[in-house]
């Protein structure tokens, strides 16, 4: 399969509206096999994604949304819950096993940021994998985090950090393309 710029950046959009078509869990699989392998500090990797698929799961999280958000999650064939774990210092023996960097991340301050850092990293890299595997995501910030954390990370140290919505985009649903800042206007070269 070849995969382009126009595929990941140039022609991908943010979907608001949602084609019938499921999404095979075979696939999301795959799209946790591709993000994992993206860089995070000391490989610390604290994101956790709840899938969101069932009816009784989405009819759990759906009055979570904000107002505008509701119905495109409920239309939505996966929604996921991108969350991260506060507690990820217990996994670091396992994944950065050659040296102790467990005392690199002391205290609340230290693993919240770097939890919080790392797991929207991972979030790129989730919505780079999904558009790889021609799906197109709507990531959205707009929840009740206290009840989306209540409802689907109880008894865990995670919390959520955004929510992505997954499947095949309707084209006719989308908004016209939003501008972005010239490279001028966001980037210097010293």
């Amino acid at each position: 399969m070849q995969i382009t710029t126009e595929q990941l950046f140039d022609d991908a959009r943010t979907h608001n509206g949602w084609l019938d078509r499921p999404v095979p869990a075979s696939t999301l699989r795959r799209l946790w096999d591709l993000l994992k392998w993206g860089p995070t500090s000391a490989n610390c990797s604290p994101l956790r994604v709840c899938f969101v698929s069932s009816p009784a799961a989405k009819a759990q999280l759906v009055p979570l949304m904000s107002a505008g958000n509701r119905d495109k999650t409920a239309q939505a064939p996966v929604t996921a819950i991108l969350g991260m774990d506060l507690g990820f210092v217990d996994t670091l023996p396992q994944l950065f096993p050659h040296v102790d960097a467990r005392p690199w991340f002391q205290g609340e301050e230290m693993l919240r940021n770097t939890a919080f850092r790392n797991s929207s990293l991972q979030g790129g890299y989730f919505i780079v994998a999904a558009r790889a595997l021609g799906l197109d995501c709507g990531p959205m910030s707009g929840f009740d985090a206290a009840a989306v954390d209540a409802a689907f990370w109880s008894g865990t140290r995670v919390k959520t950090n955004f929510i992505c919505n997954l499947g095949h985009g309707n084209p006719a649903e989308l908004f016209a393309r939003s501008p972005r800042l010239s490279f001028e206007q966001a980037c210097r070269v010293l």
